[in-house]
């Protein structure tokens, strides 16, 4: 009996001594889940009806994950012949960094480019929130852009969808890209 007793104790002191496993950062997942389709492109479509992007209805989107680096995913979005746009997405010490890099033709940045936000409390690599950052909301009253001041973006990512988004008063943008089937990726504008 005494034996027994000895080799349970062991036994619950060996299963109490395991570490439990790492938690998982929600921002790590959306990363690692976004790494996946790296090199891949994708068809999408608005799927909001705010007036305000009348030019955008019934044109042709594309997302293409171009570029994975550790921390660093670049994704560029392509509305009808216009390839002036990349997502960029950073892992920070806090959470992401969600950028916007507008682009000339030539290469050269766009006046209204690199603005965006870092990620607000994440709950769930499966949406994840973007706040407008200071910098941008210098940059937008500088361009005169007042209403962008209080701009939330918003990505999301499952199996099916992935998902780009603005809110803030009176204006709700979204396009949803289907992951079931890539496409070609269109070629690099510079």
């Amino acid at each position: 009996m005494k034996r027994i007793l000895i080799i349970a104790v062991a036994i619950l002191a060996a299963a109490c001594s395991r570490e439990a496993p790492p938690e998982t950062n929600p921002a790590d997942e959306l990363m690692a889940n976004l790494k996946a389709h790296c090199g891949k492109a994708y068809q999408g479509a608005l799927v909001s009806n705010d007036e305000a992007d009348a030019d955008f209805a019934g044109q042709s989107m594309v997302m293409h994950v171009r570029t994975c680096e550790d921390d660093v995913i670049r994704v560029p979005f392509f509305v009808g012949d216009d390839r002036s746009r990349t997502w960029v997405i950073t892992r920070t010490d806090d959470g992401l960094r969600l950028k916007h890099d507008h682009r000339h033709e030539d290469g050269e940045e766009d006046v209204i480019t690199q603005y965006g936000g870092d990620s607000a409390a994440i709950e769930s690599p499966a949406r994840i929130e973007f706040p407008v950052d200071p910098y941008s909301i210098d940059l937008f009253n500088r361009e005169g852009l007042t209403a962008s001041v209080t701009n939330v973006w918003a990505l999301e990512l499952n199996d099916e969808i992935f998902a780009y988004e603005l809110t803030r008063e009176n204006r709700h943008f979204r396009v949803e890209f289907d992951l079931s089937q890539t496409v070609d990726a269109p070629p690099p504008p510079w």
